[in-house]
């Protein structure tokens, strides 16, 4: 470690960029590697899908395995990994705990491969996070390098999961670094480079969904915009949908009730709709080669009597897709949105494709498939770049790109007109953690109201004398005097500027009380404000300090308005520092 000092922090933020691309492509690998070991074990014997005994048993069982791991073994909330990380940036000093380094990898590649309906790219993006927050801890770098070397680790295992360099580096920009200066930039390249040259090394240079997509003709935008539209909507569906399950399904407080139910209405989905097996990458692929795979769903041979049968099948394996996804990580499993993201894009494309042609448009159903894929992850993610570049990087299909921008960022527009925030920051804005592309909020987010306390200030009982009080401000130099009962809970302030007069008068030393003298804050601040409420309490008292206090109202100590906008100063100085 000591031979680290003789490198500026600069230097020492590009190799370990490099250093943390290599790790986090090595774990987009071994997660992989882990999935397909346990698919493998569990189909071995068996050609094609699943018997539908095991449709029924296998999810929950892995569900299951997750739910036991994380009560017993890593003992620690690891879901929404996405939001996690945008947690740690804003409320944690970009600080992930050392175990996330592995116990993501280890909860999803259970969940994933014994079927769970959900996708790996959070848990990786998660341990490539953590694996930059504690190489940049390690190494003791600063905060905003700690939280560069953290976007590096996310962007790589982007980038190692895909295939896709720029994909990684867009979805940090877009999604957890707003402010990322351009300081940032080499390291991430760094990181994103050596990923994909690691992924590429051990899964093959290929596209991850090589496909065959027809040439783009000029007289299909108005369907492309149309496409759009829809997807749009149906981004808002899988948001909302999501995000209310999750409420719901958290209010069961019985772990193993939950896992139970979830279990068992996630088997019964798939039992009926294959596709729902899984990330569901196989039935992507088919659909993206121009032949949708339906894995023999029980209703199939009902629904394909008519030539609309197939449509309504997949748009129903669009619409229970939210449900399983849900379902498998309310119910213990470890796994993210981004997966099943692109895996209802492509079936919600191929169904607006399908519908179109039957109605005689004739319009290429694989192309539409692959556009789906970039307009619902740029409405879901409110990540219109990284859906872009991500589609065409993972399929090759560059000469779709003027389709893929048109859909996709008419699926945001669509999207913004009704909600602000993605599926990954509509929590963390309900709760005032979000980071922001707004400079002064997000300086405001990063400060901690604890950190701004001071406890300076002498003390009194209410019951003291005016001679005590004398005593107390001779022998200090302070403002005021924070007045507390005998089990330190707040009762008022003595402003000493407001009590100069009494101070000369002897004759009252023994009679007036502290009670007499103290006065009632003109507001109150809790440990647990948020900055931005603290902020509004001393524009609205003119209040050049104020007293805090915690739960039980016991006295803390004071925040001044100097020391408030000090610290923002900084702060402000530190996410605007190119």
């Amino acid at each position: 470690m000591h031979l680290t000092h003789k490198f500026s922090e600069r230097q020492k933020l590009h190799f370990l960029g490099l250093l943390v691309g290599v790790l986090a492509g090595f774990a987009a690998v071994l997660l992989g590697f882990l999935i397909d070991i346990v698919k493998s074990v569990l189909n071995r014997g068996f050609d094609g899908f699943l018997f539908p005994w095991q449709y029924l048993v296998l999810p929950g069982v892995g569900m299951l395995l997750s739910l036991l791991l994380l009560r017993f073994v890593i003992r620690d909330d690891i879901g929404h990994g996405v939001t996690k990380v945008l947690l740690a940036v804003s409320r944690n000093e970009s600080r992930i705990k050392p175990h996330n380094t592995w116990s993501s990898l280890l909860t999803s590649a259970v969940t994933i491969g014994f079927g769970g309906s959900v996708g790996a790219e959070a848990p990786i993006v998660y341990t490539g996070a953590a694996i930059g927050s504690n190489l940049g801890r390690r190494f003791g770098l600063s905060y905003r390098n700690t939280t560069i070397l953290l976007g590096c680790g996310a962007a790589a295992a982007v980038a190692g999961i895909f295939k896709a360099p720029l994909a990684g580096i867009l979805f940090t920009m877009e999604i957890l670094l707003f402010n990322m200066s351009m300081s940032a930039l080499l390291p991430m390249l760094l990181a994103t480079i050596s990923a994909t040259v690691i992924s590429c090394l051990f899964r093959g240079p290929l596209p991850l969904f090589p496909c065959t997509t027809t040439a783009f003709s000029m007289g299909n935008i108005p369907f492309y915009l149309l496409l759009g539209v829809l997807l749009g909507f149906c981004s808002l569906y899988f948001t909302g949908v999501t995000l209310w399950l999750e409420d719901r399904l958290a209010r069961i407080g019985n772990a193993y009730l939950r896992w139970g139910l979830c279990a068992a209405f996630l088997g019964l989905l798939i039992f009926l709709f294959p596709p729902l097996y899984g990330e569901g990458y196989d039935s992507l692929g088919a659909l993206l080669d121009g032949r949708p795979d339906v894995g023999g769903g029980a209703l199939l041979p009902v629904l394909l009597q008519s030539p609309w049968g197939l449509p309504l099948f997949f748009l129903l394996v669009f619409l229970l897709k939210v449900l399983a996804m849900t379902c498998t990580n309310a119910g213990g499993g470890n796994g993210g949105t981004f997966g099943p993201t692109l895996f209802c894009g492509a079936v919600m494309g191929f169904v607006a494709a399908r519908v179109l042609n039957l109605l005689g448009a004739g319009v290429p159903e694989q192309n539409f498939a692959l556009v789906g894929m970039a307009a619902l992850m740029a409405g879901v993610m409110q990540a219109p770049l990284t859906a872009i570049f991500l589609i065409a990087e993972i399929s090759g299909g560059y000469a779709l790109l003027l389709p893929l921008i048109l859909a996709a960022t008419v699926s945001f527009g669509t999207v913004r007109i009704f909600e602000k925030y993605s599926i990954y920051t509509k929590r963390l804005a309900k709760s005032g953690d979000l980071l922001t592309h707004d400079n002064d909020r997000s300086a405001l987010t990063l400060l901690n109201t604890r950190d701004l306390i001071r406890d300076k200030y002498p003390r009194m009982r209410p019951d003291q004398t005016l001679g005590e009080v004398v005593e107390v401000v001779a022998s200090c130099t302070a403002a005021v005097i924070a007045v507390v009962d005998g089990r330190e809970r707040y009762q008022g302030v003595i402003d000493i500027g407001n009590i100069r007069q009494a101070l000369f008068r002897h004759r009252d030393y023994a009679k007036l009380r502290v009670y007499n003298l103290m006065e009632t804050a003109p507001a109150l601040i809790h440990d647990t404000d948020r900055m931005d409420a603290v902020m509004r309490k001393f524009e609205a008292t003119q209040a050049w300090r104020l007293p805090v206090v915690d739960a039980d109202n016991r006295y803390l100590g004071f925040i001044s308005r100097s020391r408030l906008l000090t610290a923002y100063r900084a702060e402000l100085k530190e996410i605007t520092q190119d």
